[in-house]
């Protein structure tokens, strides 16, 4: 298993990746949907050596001033999850799910709150979005069977990955359901269609709710089980914070 966002695909800040399709054997949005996934860019992510590199990682709107995302997308030379500043230089995307054809609502990232009960951070935003619908959370505990949307910015496949220029999306259900993460399987399209690299916090959700967020998983696609962050568990947690 390994880390969906930063592991698997450090990019130079020099280098331009090139483009190509987010989750893999998934499909594309149509236009005006699920706005309120966001597409996460980091630049000047520290290595030991003193070098450093971009790389993305996904989330949603989940309150007009804060991104819910994978706790791992923020972290030291060291790979340790930080609290507190924003480590590095990243911006949200809202609004949009074709780069080539929209600019939707640009933010900065200015602080991050770390959850203890999984692998979920919190991202504040330097000014409230408010043209783009927060998506709920759900506090329904998951069953298995459910079947749950995946929306997404990351990559077709885990070989050469680069973030997604249009939103991708699939259906997963729910395999497993564990005391903070589920085990979720792929549906449709396809039984192979996973969340990739630059998935990472990715929504998982259902009638406007989030059930979970992408943590990590098999090399993509695959048919295998992704692992996923209950967002139930820490319901308490987002609602305190983002009041």
């Amino acid at each position: 298993m390994r880390l969906r966002a930063l592991l698997a695909a450090a990019v130079l800040t020099t280098i331009t990746a090139p483009a190509a399709s987010a989750v893999g054997h998934g499909s594309d949005v149509p236009p005006g949907q699920y706005g309120f996934v966001a597409k996460l860019a980091m630049t000047k992510i520290p290595r030991p050596d003193g070098s450093t590199y971009t790389s993305y990682c996904t989330g949603s709107l989940v309150a007009p001033g804060w991104v819910l995302t994978t706790g791992h997308c923020f972290h030291d030379a060291q790979r340790n999850r930080v609290s507190g500043k924003v480590p590095y230089p990243t911006t949200v995307t809202l609004g949009l799910v074709d780069e080539s054809a929209e600019s939707g609502v640009a933010r900065k990232v200015t602080e991050v709150l770390q959850a203890t009960e999984n692998d979920v951070a919190l991202a504040r935003l330097d000014t409230p979005v408010t043209v783009v619908a927060p998506l709920g959370i759900s506090r329904a505990v998951p069953k298995v069977g459910q079947q749950l949307t995946l929306a997404g910015w990351g990559s077709l496949t885990s070989t050469d990955p680069a973030p997604a220029p249009h939103m991708q999306q699939g259906t997963v259900s729910v395999a497993k359901v564990d005391p903070t993460t589920l085990g979720v399987r792929g549906a449709a399209p396809q039984t192979t269609t996973s969340a990739c690299t630059y998935d990472s916090g990715a929504p998982y959700f259902t009638d406007g709710r989030l059930v979970a967020v992408e943590a990590t998983g098999p090399g993509c696609p695959h048919a295998g089980i992704e692992t996923t962050s209950r967002a139930d568990v820490i319901a308490d947690w987002i609602a305190t914070h983002t009041a």
